[in-house]
């Protein structure tokens, strides 16, 4: 229940140092209204209608029941994982076209961009837990392209756990806390998650990933990006062209010894979003090269 087209303002005249970090997150009100969700005028949100100077609370303060309720359903649902995360807005250029391989338009036309979200996550921790656990650190891209929005979800890892998908739920529910007394939080090193894995030989080649510096990033714009799945590009003419994204980071990949990780986390659990807040805030802008790479989608029989 605010009003609408709010305006930074700083003061010309202010010079005190503080006086202009406070200013930037001043608002001015001047010849604006206060209103309800619906857009009606009011003057006071701030006193519930009563029975009389000491009457009870009355239900017909429809400005009353709406700011309640408003509150009452401000909840977002908490993602099963991947609940820890943060992301940033940006753009992708294309630097060679690749009209050749397919006919998706933002992927041909050397140096056109296209508008993105990026999103970090963790993947076994809760809203609330620390950024620096060892674990996977999700890795997704929404391209806002002319003909539509295009989802690339992978991981900072180019393999996974599993090879099919039935499994899936097997894997997070062997990785989340323990059920009998919900330890340890974020974190894998546990007995149902050893025990999933022990019998399930296909996620070896993870384990020594996860259990590598690559699941201890320290900064999320030192980490590469996966898209993990193969996908198909398919041109002009119909043919098809099996393609794996890639992200390399401009800053090189970098991570923490585990003693920095245990501290940082005691220190400051917002590690990650906090390096990231304050780099794009100063200008220091986190930048990938992507590549794909391709692979020659051949008949059946003549598959090697």
């Amino acid at each position: 229940m605010a009003a609408k087209n709010k305006k930074n303002t700083v003061p010309k005249q202010a010079s005190d140092a503080k006086i202009r970090d406070l200013a930037t997150n001043t608002s001015d009100g001047t010849d604006q209204f206060l209103t309800t969700n619906q857009g009606l005028r009011i003057n006071d949100n701030q006193n519930s209608l009563k029975a009389g100077d000491r009457g009870a609370t009355l239900l017909e303060d429809f400005i009353l029941r709406e700011k309640i309720t408003h509150f009452d359903h401000g909840r977002i649902p908490e993602r099963i994982v991947h609940a820890r995360g943060v992301g940033a807005h940006g753009f992708f250029e294309l630097t060679d076209s690749l009209e050749k391989f397919t006919k998706a338009k933002f992927l041909n036309g050397s140096g056109k961009r296209t508008p993105i979200f990026l999103r970090f996550s963790t993947v076994a921790g809760s809203k609330g837990s620390s950024d620096m656990a060892r674990d996977v650190r999700g890795f997704s891209v929404k391209f806002y392209t002319e003909e539509g929005n295009y989802d690339l979800v992978g991981n900072n890892i180019p393999v996974f756990f599993i090879q099919d998908a039935i499994k899936f739920p097997d894997l997070i529910h062997a990785v989340k806390p323990e059920p009998h007394n919900e330890i340890p939080q974020a974190a894998s090193a546990h007995d149902t998650f050893w025990d999933f894995v022990s019998l399930m030989t296909e996620s070896t080649h993870m384990l020594m990933w996860a259990m590598s510096d690559r699941a201890i990033p320290r900064s999320l714009r030192m980490i590469e990006g996966f898209g993990v799945h193969t996908f198909r590009f398919i041109n002009e003419a119909g043919k098809s062209t099996f393609v794996k994204f890639h992200f390399k980071p401009a800053l090189g990949l970098h991570s923490v010894a585990w003693d920095e990780a245990t501290k940082i986390s005691g220190k400051d659990p917002d590690f990650h979003r906090r390096d990231l807040w304050e780099a794009i805030e100063s200008g220091a802008f986190p930048e990938w090269q992507v590549g794909v790479q391709l692979v020659a989608d051949l008949p059946f029989g003549k598959r090697s």
